[in-house]
């Protein structure tokens, strides 16, 4: 899905992969704005360059960057074009020398020093966490419920590990039969239904859907354990099982409240419904 964004008035080409939900900028227009290119040609040419000399550097990460179809600024026309994800992208930003690019490079360096501080001291990882979940607004409730749903993953995760689920692909696969088991949707849909991109689902879920989806987990992990189950086919029986009784409890609620548990809302929308309800309590308090 191609799209355009902004950087400063200047137009980014971008393009939003499904299959490996990745976004995919374009080099020569991230190029432009950070070197100040005059024209299109001239921002192209620097990338030339600039891609000859990484590759004799060896830097294989940007060297090997893809090519996607993307429309011309010039004739309007499709043509293929360099694109490079996240991480190809703020390694290409490092590479180049100008005063717009040096706020990414302290970002990074910053980046780089907190996380070899919580190599040495995992406790910050949470404390930092809880710091940015409370930044971006959400309640203290909602963030110790989101709290439990990670140590609920990870005993889940250690769980399959155990019983011969391989990481990556294998854990998708068994969390979109446990996701698709009590919600009705798969991971991808779920995320498709709150317009999702690359954002965690779990932390655009009401407090609700968080308890469900943990219920699930724990469950699929208890079931795991007691049965023991042996390889990714085994394992995917055990997790459908385990969201569906996590499924049941949602469609029991449904029934007594007659609405729907699965909400469309991502996080923004969610925390503008407590932030309001917040003031509400405020205004009532007050008169």
């Amino acid at each position: 899905m191609a799209d355009i964004k902004k950087f400063e008035d200047n137009s980014i080409r971008t393009v939003w992969d499904e299959e490996t939900e990745e976004w995919y900028f374009s080099i020569v227009d991230i190029v432009g704005v950070l070197t100040e290119q005059s024209d299109y040609d001239g921002a192209r040419n620097y990338w030339k360059v600039l891609k000859k000399r990484l590759s004799d550097e060896g830097a294989e990460l940007v060297t090997d960057c893809n090519q996607l179809k993307m429309r011309s600024p010039k004739d309007g026309k499709n043509y293929k074009t360099d694109v490079a994800d996240t991480e190809q992208l703020l390694r290409i930003i490092q590479s180049i020398p100008s005063k717009k690019a040096e706020p990414f490079k302290l970002w990074l360096a910053q980046v780089g020093r907190e996380r070899i501080e919580e190599i040495i001291d995992p406790e910050l990882t949470i404390e930092r966490a809880l710091e940015t979940y409370a930044k971006k607004g959400y309640s203290s409730d909602w963030i110790n419920q989101r709290l439990q749903t990670i140590r609920a993953r990870k005993e889940l995760t250690n769980a399959w590990q155990a019983h011969g689920v391989k990481q990556g692909q294998e854990y998708a696969i068994l969390t979109d039969e446990v996701t698709r088991a009590w919600s009705g949707m798969s991971t991808r849909q779920y995320k498709n239904l709150k317009g999702l991109k690359k954002e965690n689902l779990r932390d655009n879920m009401s407090t609700l859907e968080l308890a469900l989806n943990m219920l699930a987990e724990a469950t699929t992990t208890e079931l795991t354990n007691s049965q023991n189950p042996q390889g990714l086919e085994e394992n995917k029986a055990v997790a459908k099982t385990g969201g569906s009784i996590a499924g049941d409890a949602r469609k029991r609620i449904e029934a007594e409240t007659g609405k729907s548990v699965i909400t469309s809302a991502d996080a923004q929308a969610l925390n503008e419904v407590v932030t309001g309800a917040i003031k509400n309590i405020a205004n009532k308090e007050e008169k």
